[in-house]
Parts: structure tokens; sequence; C-alpha cells
């Protein structure tokens, strides 16, 4: 794999011939404590690759530079190809060659997985790799029998707007219960007003997204919304209003 410096110079771009998928790498100042692995949207079917102007891969570009922080690096994945492509699962591949990539390279140290669409689906396929120690799920496309053991003993933060037209909300709630079987730290909210893009409140949903990540890794302490929501008994905890204004 080779490593070139982009014209930002926090940022280090993995370019690769088509055989792996491509990594814009945002290092911290200092050392790597922590690795944010960040998942795009796709459809369900589809071979052609993906590109830098693809809206699913830049819809991630400004969560991704919002995760960086002191000791946090942050990997934002571009897929090989767009589709999940059911029976290869392509970005599952990918996102399961970054996370030996990232272990490669930092060993020992906790992955934190955020998808967004077939980004959120990805990232709950792959979370029982050794390394992650939690996922955030941004409006995930969910399939009736989705596996959800592999996310015992991690944390598990999901959000879904009520005005979404392309996944549906029911279904990421429906996972939640099942996953709140396997781990006691499941939490879910409601982004009222927004839907899909995450556009109308872009900034809820980033705040939410960071204060997740961040507690999750010790950085700060878990956001007293997301603290209460992992406290509650299922069904609780899992239909929690977003309020506006997080900071």
């Amino acid at each position: 794999m080779t490593w070139l410096s982009t014209a930002e110079p926090e940022d280090v771009a993995s370019r690769t011939s088509g055989v792996h998928p491509h990594v814009d790498v945002l290092k911290p100042p200092g050392d790597t404590n922590a690795v944010v692995l960040v998942l795009h949207g796709g459809r369900e079917h589809g071979t052609e690759p993906v590109r830098r102007h693809n809206l699913a891969y830049l819809r991630m570009v400004p969560l991704a530079r919002a995760l960086r922080a002191p000791g946090v690096e942050v990997w934002n994945l571009r897929y090989r190809v767009r589709g999940w492509n059911a029976p290869s699962l392509d970005p599952v591949q990918d996102a399961r060659w970054a996370l030996d990539k990232i272990t490669e390279l930092h060993p020992g140290k906790p992955v934190v997985l955020v998808g967004h669409s077939m980004g959120g689906r990805t990232a709950l396929r792959v979370a029982g790799h050794p390394s992650v120690v939690a996922v955030c799920a941004l409006a995930p496309w969910i399939v009736p029998g989705e596996p959800f053991e592999q996310l015992k003993g991690k944390a598990l933060l999901i959000a879904h707007g009520d005005q979404e037209r392309m996944t549906d909300p029911a279904k990421s709630l429906w996972f939640a219960r099942q996953a709140k079987t396997v781990t006691d730290r499941v939490a879910r909210f409601t982004v009222e007003g927004d839907g899909h893009a995450m556009l109308r409140r872009a900034r809820d949903w980033t705040r939410l997204v960071v204060d997740f990540v961040h507690g999750e890794l010790g950085l700060e302490p878990v956001a007293p919304d997301i603290a209460n929501a992992m406290r509650e008994a299922s069904p609780r905890g899992l239909d929690v209003p977003l309020g506006g204004s997080r900071g």
C-alpha cells in the first residue's frame, strides 16, 4: 500500500489499483491512541467504482473531520464498488480489509465504527472484529434476519430520522431491541424533522456522533442523554427523541 500526502498536511491518502478500497486518513497531532473507521452508504446492487465526487462518500467527509481529535485517527473508507452485491457483500469485505490494516498499523488500539445507510449495515456486520469497541449506525439499512450476536460486549448507538424515505426506522428499532439482548450498552435516537440525507439537522447529527465516539473512547464523559438512554431497560432508551441545540 502506497501512502501519499494530500493538500492538507494532516490528511494521508491511500491510492490503490482497485484490488483494495481507498482510504483517506486524518492523522491526529502526536500519537494515535484510537481509530475511527467511517463507512459511507451505497446501493443494493452496483459494480461501478466509487469516485471522490460520489454523494454518499462526500456526505461522510465533514463528519470524519469532526471526529478527529487528539489521539484519534480517522479513516474515511471509499469502497471499491457502490453496491452491497449479495452474496459477495463487497463493502463488508472492504471494511474487514480496513480493520485488518488498522490492526496491523495500530495493534491493540480500540476502533469505533461510524456508518451511514449501507455503511451502517456494514458497520454492524463487522462489529465482531476484536479491535472494535463501539458502533454508530446512522439511518442504517436493516433487513429482516440481520445478525446481531456479533455486538456482544460492544456499545451501539443508532439514529434514524422520522422523515426517512430510504431506509426503515422500524427495522432499526427492531434491530436495537435484538442487540439489547446481547449487550446492555445500546441507545437509539429519533432525529425529528430530518430524513436520510441528515441535512436539516446536520449539526445535531454530528454532535450526537461526536459525543458517542469521544465518550466511548474516554476523551470526554459520555453525554447525559446517551448515558440515560443506555441505562434504560428495553424498549425504553431505544426510541429517544434527539434534542436540538446539542452544542
